[in-house]
């Protein structure tokens, strides 16, 4: 197959930084954290602003990337269930993807709401959530 590669545009900085004790998701008491990205992406940051949610795609540096099955959650009494009808953060590709919403946007640093990512994580991307005036 052929190979893709990505380049990180900035990492995560978040007082998370044990994946144990990190929430599995943003709604089960993710704290707010940082996005910093590299300076040659500021020009990128322009029409971001405080109060917008957007979508943040990152690289789960510390995931499994053999695991093809898991018990969701990790709960012994469901079934074990391929990674692709899960959230799991163990997969093939370890992309994960955040609905984060935009506290302050200070030079190439974002500070959001709710990131349940690790302090470190690489970020590959961020995208507009798009509504029906964009």
């Amino acid at each position: 197959m052929t190979a893709y590669p990505l380049r990180p545009i900035g990492h995560v900085e978040s007082s998370l930084k044990d994946r144990a004790a990190a929430p599995r998701q943003a709604d089960e008491g993710a704290p707010d954290a940082w996005l910093v990205l590299g300076d040659e992406y500021l020009p990128a940051v322009d029409g971001l602003a405080p109060g917008t949610d957007v979508l943040l795609l990152t690289w789960l540096d510390r995931a499994d990337r053999d695991t093809l099955a898991v018990r969701p959650r990790g709960d012994t009494a469901r079934p074990v269930t391929g990674v692709f009808a899960t959230r799991s953060p163990d997969r093939p590709n370890p992309i994960g993807l955040h609905t984060v919403h935009i506290l302050s946007v200070a030079g190439p640093r974002i500070h959001v709401r709710n990131l349940e990512a690790l302090d470190g994580t690489p970020i590959l991307d961020i995208k507009p959530i798009l509504t029906s005036d964009r």
